[in-house]
């Protein structure tokens, strides 16, 4: 008897949603980014062209430049799922999370520099095009 195949859909499709949930994965870290600045009395900042635009500047990258970005979301949101839990516990107990979410707004900063660092050279011309 011939089994199917579990590997539906193309490389093409799969990179697309790879694209997509990375894409969503941002997003998400933008607004969690957003709500730490706010617990730490930070003034929100204004994204930068990069920031606003890495999903669709990291499709532009290599292989292993969209493999590092997609796994630094993963593991940038692995931090901030349990920090902002904790700072709204502290929070919501009346008590000081300035100290923490500060600490946690550093690292979010860090984590979201290291990985536009991963966005192709992209010069005043845009991102390279291929036709």
């Amino acid at each position: 008897m011939n089994a199917p195949s579990v590997n539906f859909g193309t490389s093409q499709s799969r990179a697309t949603a790879n694209a997509s949930s990375t894409s969503m994965r941002w997003a998400a870290l933008g607004e969690a980014g957003q709500v730490v600045a706010m617990l730490a009395g930070i003034e929100p900042e204004r994204p930068s062209r990069e920031v606003r635009n890495f999903s669709a500047l990291i499709r532009d990258a290599d292989q292993w430049r969209r493999d590092l970005a997609d796994n630094g979301c993963i593991d940038l949101a692995a931090v901030m799922e349990p920090g902002i839990s904790a700072l709204l516990a502290i929070n919501a107990r009346g008590a000081d999370c300035k100290p923490a979410a500060l600490a946690l707004w550093k690292e979010f900063v860090a984590a979201r520099d290291a990985m536009l660092a991963l966005l192709p050279p992209s010069g005043q011309l845009g991102p390279r095009r291929s036709a």
